[in-house]
């Protein structure tokens, strides 16, 4: 039997009813390859399972191989609309290792270019959440404006997504002297859209109807199960791994977004505040920006004497050192906040020029589960709602 294109039929009995299996995807019903298994009772939502692994990549294993920076490239894969949060955890990982300390500057660049990555990232997710309730307009005009983030990250990095930006001790690049201005004027501008993003979306009274008392996630729940990011906060829960200090974050008195509602209207309206947190923490930082230097003293200099000016210029172009990079023994855990949330990485050197073993625990990856949890109970129709408002990326999970 078909419904509205997905594929159904008739099981008999589950959890002592007599309910129809739906398929929803693989192929890409949504944000990226994944399947739902979802049992109706009527319209009435009796289970789910989430079928996830279409688009995995065996990124954890391929970086035993691949060295310790070429993996860089590899790994912020994982989620190419917000790259730098993704691959930082990692590199934090290779400095603790090597007992590195980065330049004060570089700590400053990096939480500038991964708050403006998380302002991105919000807006392509809020961008897919719209289309998932066929709200064409919510769509286009969020992929547009994060054209706007794109760009200053472009101007940054070089590039507008997979940039491989932060590396080992820095950075590569120093932000142009322009940029404090052209930041200033996208901010202001993503402040007045967010305005009119509220009118047009959240306040609108069919979106509300969707959002509103839709996949409650009581806050009971989202500690036991380990949710992470804005699906957590929105649920009550003050915790935001920036917390924790790393890079700049303990110098700009950085405060987490929390809501308590807990349902799918509280999660959307959770990453429209954390783009206004972002957009306030890039302002702090570019105040407070220090001089210095874009790659730490130890590598400076074991750079050639011919290609540290380039450095002293504010591009650091990859030197022969990266190549056969050694990490000597030990063990490390790294936590950091991606968009999603939560991102930890665990690695092991054994002291050879790639990982022994690298772990990677991705916050769409612990995520995943709400999609059964929240979507038990509701309405067939309600599952892209809550799907939407999960910001949930299957690459990320997959890896």
């Amino acid at each position: 039997m078909q419904v509205g294109g997905l594929v159904g039929r008739e099981l008999g009995v589950r959890n002592g009813l007599r309910v129809l299996e739906l398929l929803v995807g693989p192929q890409h019903p949504a944000s990226g390859h994944m399947r739902l298994v979802v049992y109706l009772d009527g319209d009435i939502i009796v289970d789910v399972d989430v079928d996830i692994g279409w688009v995995h990549r065996t990124m954890e294993k391929l970086s035993e191989v691949k060295g310790w920076v070429r993996s860089i490239p590899l790994l912020e894969r994982m989620n190419i609309v917000d790259a730098c949060n993704i691959i930082l955890g990692y590199v934090e990982a290779i400095e603790k290792l090597m007992g590195l300390e980065p330049p004060e500057r570089v700590k400053y660049l990096r939480t500038i270019l991964c708050e403006i990555n998380r302002i991105a990232s919000h807006l392509y997710g809020m961008g897919i959440a719209g289309i998932f309730l066929n709200h064409s307009t919510m769509f286009m005009w969020a992929m547009g404006d994060r054209e706007v983030w794109l760009r200053l990250i472009e101007m940054i990095t070089g590039t507008r997504l997979t940039h491989s930006y932060v590396i080992p001790g820095g950075v590569r690049r120093d932000i142009p002297k322009s940029f404090q201005d052209v930041f200033e004027k996208a901010a202001k501008y993503q402040l007045k859209r967010l305005e009119e993003y509220r009118k047009i979306f959240l306040d609108n009274p069919v979106i509300r109807d969707r959002y509103e008392n839709v996949g409650v996630l009581p806050k009971s729940m989202a500690s036991r199960l380990g949710i992470v990011g804005p699906n957590l906060r929105a649920s009550g829960i003050a915790y935001d791994a920036r917390m924790l200090g790393y890079e700049a974050y303990a110098d700009l008195d950085f405060e987490p977004v929390v809501l308590d509602e807990g349902d799918a209207l509280a999660r959307m309206k959770a990453r429209i505040e954390e783009i206004k947190a972002s957009i306030e923490l890039v302002r702090k930082a570019l105040k407070r920006l220090p001089e210095g230097k874009i790659m730490a003293e130890k590598f400076y200099r074991m750079v050639p004497p011919a290609a540290r000016k380039f450095i002293d210029e504010g591009v650091a172009k990859f030197p022969a050192i990266f190549a056969n990079l050694r990490v000597p023994k030990g063990e490390v855990v790294t936590r950091v906040e991606a968009g999603r949330g939560e991102i930890l990485y665990h690695i092991v050197s054994d002291g050879g020029l790639a990982p022994y073993r690298a772990r990677v625990v991705t916050p769409s990856f612990r995520n995943a589960i709400l999609l059964r949890e929240l979507a038990i109970g509701e309405r067939l129709m309600d599952l892209p709602a809550i799907y939407g408002s999960l910001d949930y990326f299957p690459p990320e999970a997959d890896k």
